[in-house]
C-alpha cells in the first residue's frame, strides 16, 4: 500500500492495495434456509477474478460448508452436536467448492481447496509450509479457497469459526489489507453506519449485538476481535455487505462502502506475528511492576531478576504468555529456557544463572526480538 506519509486517508489508500484476503461469511452467500446463492457467489467471482487479472494477490476465506450442508440436506436447522456438525459440513463443503468452481471457470481461473484447524497455524513448520502452498498458488494464478476443516476438527484443534483464520492467513502472507463479506453494511450504530473506526477505539465492541446468523458460527463480535488481530498488525480491515452492487471493486476503488478500521502504523514481521496471534502459549510468566513497566514503556527483554512465578510446563522455544501482577497479559515471547530452569532462576540477577545452572547460555529469559506486546 502507498506510503502513509503522503497525507491521503486510509480509505484514499486502498487502490494501491496489491494483496488482500477476502472472507466470505455463511450469511454472505446463503440464503436462510442454507442453499447457496449462486447469484451472489458468480458476482463475487466477476469482481474477484477482475482483482486478480488486474495484477492483485487475493486469497479468500470463505464459511458456509456447514450452511450448504443444511440446504443440501433440507434441514430444518443447524445441527447442534459435533459428529451432526462434522457429517453436514463433509456434505456442504463437495457442494460449496462445486459452486465456487463453477463460477471461476466462467471467468477461466481454477481454484484449490485448503482446509485447515487450529494446529496447522499454532505448529510453526507447518505454519510456514501452508504460507509456501498459498504463495504457490498465487504464482501458478490459482486461487486459494480456504475453510477450517469442519469435518475433521475437534474443540481443542478448532477456531469455531473463519474470521480469526482470514486474520491469521492476513499475517501469515502479509497481506495488506482484510475485507469481511456479511449479510450487513458494517458495524452499525442503531440505524446508522459506522464508517470508519480508528485504532484503539474499542467503542464499536458496545455496539454489537450478541446474536449470530442462523447457520454461521461467528457474527459481528468475532469480525470485529479478528480486525483488532489484522489492524494491530499493520493491515487495514473493512467490513461491508456482499450483497452490495460490485461490492469488492467499490472498496478497492476507495469508495464510502462498509465500515473501515484503521490499523496500527507499526508493521510486525512475519515471525513476531506468529509468536504474538497464531501460537499457543505453553505457559506463563508472572512479571513483577518493574519488569512490566520496562517491557511495556522501555521496550526491553524480559531478564529472569524480572520474573516472579513461572507456571505450565514448556520447553526452550516455546511461546509463553507474560502476564503483570494484576493478571493482566502483556506480551507473548519465545523463550530462552525451559519452564524447570526459569523456576529455578526466577528472581535472579544475570550474574547468578551460571551458578544455579551450572552454565548461562542467555541473559534474557525472553528476548525483545522473539517478542511482541499485546
Amino acid at each position: 500500500m502507498g506510503d502513509k506519509s503522503d497525507n491521503k486517508t486510509p480509505r484514499q489508500q486502498l487502490p494501491g492495495v496489491r494483496r488482500l484476503v477476502i472472507k466470505l461469511g455463511t450469511s454472505a452467500i446463503c440464503d436462510r434456509a442454507g442453499r447457496l446463492e449462486l447469484k451472489t457467489i458468480r458476482g463475487l467471482a466477476r469482481q474477484i477474478s477482475a482483482l486478480i487479472h488486474g495484477g492483485r494477490g487475493v486469497t479468500l476465506v470463505a464459511s458456509g460448508a456447514i450452511g450448504a450442508g443444511v440446504g443440501e440436506l433440507d434441514l430444518a436447522e443447524r445441527p447442534r452436536t459435533m459428529p451432526e456438525l462434522q457429517a453436514v459440513a463433509a456434505v456442504g463443503q463437495g457442494r460449496l467448492m462445486d459452486a465456487f468452481h463453477d463460477a471461476f471457470a466462467r471467468r477461466g481461473m481454477h481454484v484449490a481447496q485448503v482446509l485447515l484447524t487450529r494446529e496447522d497455524f499454532e505448529d510453526r513448520t507447518r505454519y510456514l509450509n501452508i504460507r509456501n502452498t498459498l504463495r504457490a498458488l498465487h504464482e501458478m494464478g490459482i486461487l486459494a479457497i480456504i475453510n477450517e476443516n469442519d469435518a475433521v476438527a475437534i474443540d481443542e484443534i478448532r477456531y469455531g469459526d473463519n474470521d480469526t483464520i482470514a486474520a491469521h492467513v492476513t499475517g501469515m502472507l502479509a497481506a495488506e489489507m482484510l475485507v469481511f463479506l456479511s449479510s450487513v453494511d458494517g458495524v452499525m450504530d442503531g440505524g446508522r453506519r459506522v464508517g470508519v473506526i480508528e485504532h484503539g477505539d474499542d467503542s464499536a465492541v458496545g455496539l454489537v449485538k450478541a446474536e449470530k446468523s442462523r447457520l454461521g458460527s461467528g457474527g459481528m463480535a468475532s469480525k470485529i476481535a479478528a480486525a483488532r488481530l489484522a489492524t494491530s498488525s499493520g493491515e487495514i480491515v473493512v467490513i461491508a455487505n456482499s450483497r452490495t452492487p460490485n461490492v469488492v471493486t467499490r472498496i478497492l476503488a476507495g469508495r464510502d462502502v462498509g465500515t473501515l478500521f484503521v490499523p496500527s502504523e507499526r508493521k510486525l514481521s512475519g515471525r513476531l506475528r506468529w509468536i504474538g496471534q497464531a501460537s499457543r502459549p505453553s505457559g506463563k510468566l508472572i512479571v513483577d511492576d518493574g519488569a512490566a513497566a520496562a517491557l511495556v514503556e522501555g521496550g526491553k527483554s524480559l531478564l529472569p531478576a524480572g520474573v516472579a512465578e513461572v507456571t505450565g510446563r514448556f520447553g526452550k522455544g516455546d511461546t509463553v504468555s507474560i502476564v503483570d501482577s494484576t493478571g493482566r497479559e502483556i506480551a507473548r515471547g519465545m523463550t530462552n529456557y525451559d519452564s524447570d530452569a526459569l523456576d529455578r532462576i526466577k528472581g535472579l540477577k544475570t550474574h547468578q544463572i551460571a551458578q544455579v545452572l551450572g552454565e548461562k547460555l542467555y541473559d534474557e529469559a525472553v528476548h525483545r526480538n522473539n517478542m511482541t506486546l499485546r
